[in-house]
């Protein structure tokens, strides 16, 4: 059996000839860093002749000792501490050009060589570039996306610094179109692209043209629908911000002319300027993002400057939302009782029930503070309810401490959402059977616009609790419809006449009574008397007032004269007394 031939070893000018056919540009470089053979595709990349690039320092070549990270890898490469390198680098061809290459050294086996290669990967640069830049701009404006708008404002943040010569500070004007909507919805997206693009051209204008370019950099984004952000590098403070703010909305209300359609749009913008830094990028575009909800809110069509204050007050409107409906339950809610007071007798006939909440952090906080929200988020419905049983139970309370005294009254204020999203007659009923206390005892108090304009439910709902016994009284009366039609077909029992017409209660001169005032609280009154309704009149605080009231015919009265919003026990002390006599706070 014959054997195979063995294949010969190639011949040393074999790997030669591969090495000067190769397409590769390549070189062989001794442990001394200069190049002992390069083949012609070397030679073509660089612009010059074989024989030329021998004994040349290799480094040279390709820019090895640009950066110390890389000439330090590349010496360990050398001295064969290292088996291999691989880097990019950026050569300039003698005939003018530049190419982008990747280089690679390593050993050659059997010898104390390195071979170097390179290859030109221009066109894969170029065409990731081209990439890269689909990827972080805007197809139809053409402007940078939210993801390089964000690539931007991050190192903008980090490179900041007075050290670099810059102002260490950063600004931002954040803007949506006002009613864009609108005219995707009437005239189509193809319009509302053109009007986009027309817009993204504006703002770059104004950008260039602002001048602020001349101390730091700027960037026209649009972040994604109608929304656009102009970011001011190393901004010099608000005012420039301000003037580019005012530049923009100028522009951005002029007409625009897009094929034949003539169109007219205004923007809302918010703005913010402030130190580098500590701040973030989600701190930033959060106190944008707030500004602009500003500016919308404040009518739209205009810019808004970052408040703090403001800021911190929808801070804690947020937190103390969240934190509403466990305090409840965590019992951080009291009861004050203000006093009614009888014109005529001066004695107390009943007490408005006012919460306030012990709030942890905030300290106590007036109904005016929280009610508002919670009557949005819908947690007035378990407070409401708390605050009926807790003032119930101490009305009863009082009324068996002092059973030779004319028993008094507790007014409890209720929201429209309570009628709509409880069962309040179910609730009323329930509390006033669990503490005993008489329905003709328990005063309920709606705002007028909410009784007047009651219907279907709230008003089944107010006529039910009436024909249980219960008073139903306009709270704040005077300050909203006021159709007085409706008076006659509501169950209604009370009119509290709001404070401004108490106040109203004052001389010209020192000396002479202005009467228009006193005209219209005395019509409202016999009005009310002629309906069957008692008249209460709040924010009493001198003793003039109350004269004037009596003398009008009103029938209660509720102020500092007689007492602010106090504990039960001082209540008590009230109770069969003259509470306010003689004191005068005129």
């Amino acid at each position: 059996m014959s054997s195979a031939p063995e294949r010969a070893e190639p011949e040393p000018s074999d790997y030669r000839a591969a090495f000067n056919a190769a397409h590769l540009a390549m070189a062989v470089v001794d442990r001394g860093g200069q190049v002992v053979a390069a083949n012609p595709a070397l030679a073509s990349l660089l612009g010059a002749e074989p024989h030329a690039l021998v004994r040349r320092r290799a480094a040279d070549l390709v820019d090895l000792g640009a950066e110390a990270r890389t000439w330090q890898a590349y010496q360990e490469v050398l001295r064969g501490r290292q088996a291999r390198l691989r880097c990019t680098r950026r050569l300039k061809h003698p005939d003018g050009h530049s190419l982008w290459t990747e280089v690679t050294l390593g050993p050659v086996p059997g010898t104390r060589d390195v071979l170097l290669s390179v290859a030109d990967i221009s066109d894969r640069r170029d065409l990731q570039a081209r990439l890269r830049h689909l990827q972080m701009h805007d197809p139809v404006t053409r402007l940078p996306n939210r993801a390089l708008f964000f690539e931007r404002l991050s190192a903008a943040l980090e490179s900041s610094s007075y050290e670099h010569g810059g102002t260490g500070r950063i600004g931002l004007c954040y803007l949506d179109l006002d009613g864009f909507k609108a005219v995707n919805d009437t005239l189509g997206h193809r319009v509302g692209d053109r009007l986009l693009t027309a817009v993204a051209a504006r703002l770059t204008r104004c950008a260039d043209q602002s001048g602020y370019g001349r101390t730091g950099g700027h960037l026209v984004a649009r972040l994604g629908g109608d929304e656009f952000a102009l970011l001011v590098e190393d901004s010099t403070g608000t005012e420039q911000l301000a003037d580019l703010a005012r530049s923009v909305l100028a522009a951005i209300q002029e007409p625009f002319d897009l094929a034949g359609q003539r169109l007219s749009v205004s923007a809302s913008i918010g703005v913010v300027e402030r130190a580098a830094e500590g701040t973030s990028a989600t701190g930033l575009m959060q106190a944008a993002d707030t500004t602009l909800y500003w500016a919308k809110a404040d009518g739209k069509a205009r810019w808004t400057l970052f408040d703090p204050e403001r800021n911190a007050h929808r801070m804690t409107r947020q937190a103390l939302s969240s934190t509403l409906r466990p305090a409840v339950e965590r019992g951080e809610f009291a009861v004050e009782y203000q006093p009614l007071v009888d014109l005529e007798s001066g004695t107390v006939r009943g007490v408005e029930a006012l919460v306030r909440w012990n709030h942890p952090q905030f300290g106590n906080l007036t109904p005016n503070r929280f009610i508002g929200i919670a009557e949005e988020d819908g947690s007035i419905v378990q407070l409401g309810r708390w605050v009926l049983r807790t003032a119930c139970r101490q009305a009863r309370r009082w009324q068996i401490e002092h059973p030779s005294d004319s028993p008094v009254f507790v007014s409890v204020n209720v929201a429209v959402r309570q009628v709509w999203d409880s069962d309040l007659v179910g609730d009323v009923a329930g509390i006033l059977a669990e503490t005993g206390l008489a329905p003709q005892l328990l005063q309920l108090e709606l705002t007028e616009s909410a009784v007047m304009g009651s219907a279907g439910r709230p008003l089944q709902a107010l006529q039910a609790l009436s024909d249980m016994g219960v008073r139903i009284a306009i709270d704040d009366f005077g300050t909203g419809y006021s159709n007085l039609a409706y008076l006659s077909r509501l169950p209604v029992s009370v009119l509290k006449l709001d404070g401004s017409f108490v106040r109203g209660f004052r001389y010209d001169d020192g000396t002479h009574p202005n009467p228009a005032d006193e005209t219209i609280v005395e019509a409202l009154v016999q009005l009310a008397h002629r309906l069957g309704l008692t008249v209460t009149a709040e924010c009493v605080e001198t003793a003039g007032q109350a004269a004037r009231l009596r003398r009008v015919g009103c029938d209660t009265g509720q102020g500092w004269l007689y007492s602010r919003a106090v504990a039960p026990e001082r209540i008590a002390e009230m109770i069969g007394t003259r509470p306010g006599a003689g004191r005068d706070r005129s």
